[in-house]
């Protein structure tokens, strides 16, 4: 099974009500409007798809540890319900958790990512999805988390901009 990560900005409201509703969770998911907020303000998202796990990585230099905020796409923010692991999980994190966040990637060199890349060693922690040393033809693994990283940062700081929550999704 394919473990995809999607992060979306949500209101203090909707955050509450995911927290109070955790079944609602797919139906926030698949909402392309606004979730019933009141503040109508249309939701960010972005895709990173299978490169959660080497983001994480790169970051923080570990697999499932490292320093907060930087740890955000494995772990912190607050649980939304009780989901089964086969089925990924759902945080969410408040406005103020994103604005620190998008404040420690914007302080991240990308030397410093670029410095942490080594296929053999992510092989070895098993980082997701498991193909570092041997990727597909027409995919450099380096450069495409880098780029998602970039998009991550730009990501990071329109949420935090909106003073919004985010929620991070990976099933």
């Amino acid at each position: 099974m394919e473990m995809l990560c999607t992060l979306r900005s949500l209101t203090e409201n909707q955050r509450q009500q995911l927290l109070a509703h955790p079944d609602k969770l797919e139906e926030f998911l698949d909402d392309e409007e606004d979730f019933g907020d009141a503040e109508g303000a249309r939701f960010l998202d972005l895709d990173i798809g299978e490169t959660w796990h080497g983001l994480q990585y790169l970051m923080t230099g570990s697999a499932w540890e490292g320093k907060a905020p930087l740890d955000f796409l494995v772990r912190g923010g607050e649980d939304v319900g009780d989901i089964p692991s086969d089925e990924g999980t759902a945080r969410v994190l408040t406005t103020d958790e994103v604005k620190a966040l998008s404040k420690a990637l914007d302080a991240l060199p990308e030397k410093t990512l670029g410095g942490r890349y080594d296929a053999k060693k992510m092989q070895a922690e098993d980082i997701y999805p498991g193909m570092w040393e041997e990727p597909p033809e027409d995919m450099d693994p380096k450069e495409e988390l880098l780029s998602y990283f970039e998009e991550l940062k730009k990501f990071m700081a329109a949420v935090a901009k909106r003073g919004h929550g985010l929620l991070v999704f990976i099933g």
